[in-house]
């Protein structure tokens, strides 16, 4: 089975080297990126099943890197962090497409937690896509019949 990796986007350079470590430390896969724009350069160059982005940071925010990922990965799971006074952003992600959010400070067991949920529902969604790409390729009993009878 496929192992989590997971993107840590936040401007703030300590926090995520703090994050990074104590997740790792738990045995998941994890980049840092401290903005939106670095973290679609990772997306574009890694598989990354969940992505924990930051509402507020400076030039690109947390919603437009948002939006960014779900137009161009829609699988990948975007968790939002935000702090108290931006909780209707982390409302506004949710409605583009955020799979969760988070409150600051979040400790790494629910961060972690969040992820795990999210990584389950991307399999579930890539097992459903498998599943449906295998039936085109199958022929029910009665298209077999009928390719006989030609």
């Amino acid at each position: 089975m496929e192992e989590m990796k997971l993107l840590l986007v936040d401007d703030e350079a300590r926090y995520l080297e703090t994050t990074q470590k104590l997740i790792k430390r738990k045995g998941y896969e994890t980049w840092i990126a401290q903005s939106g724009e670095d973290a679609l350069k990772i997306l574009d160059t890694r598989t990354i099943h969940v992505v924990v982005l930051d509402v507020k940071m400076s030039g690109m925010d947390g919603n437009e890197t948002l939006k960014a990922i779900k137009d161009r990965y829609p699988l990948t799971e975007v968790i939002m962090l935000t702090g108290h006074a931006t909780v209707d952003s982390a409302i506004d992600g949710l409605k583009s497409g955020a799979w969760d959010y988070l409150v600051k400070p979040a400790d790494i067991e629910q961060i972690v937690d969040k992820a795990e949920q999210a990584f389950e529902k991307r399999m579930h969604q890539e097992e459903k896509i498998r599943a449906a790409q295998a039936r085109q390729y199958m022929k029910s009993p009665r298209d077999i019949l009928k390719t006989e009878d030609d």
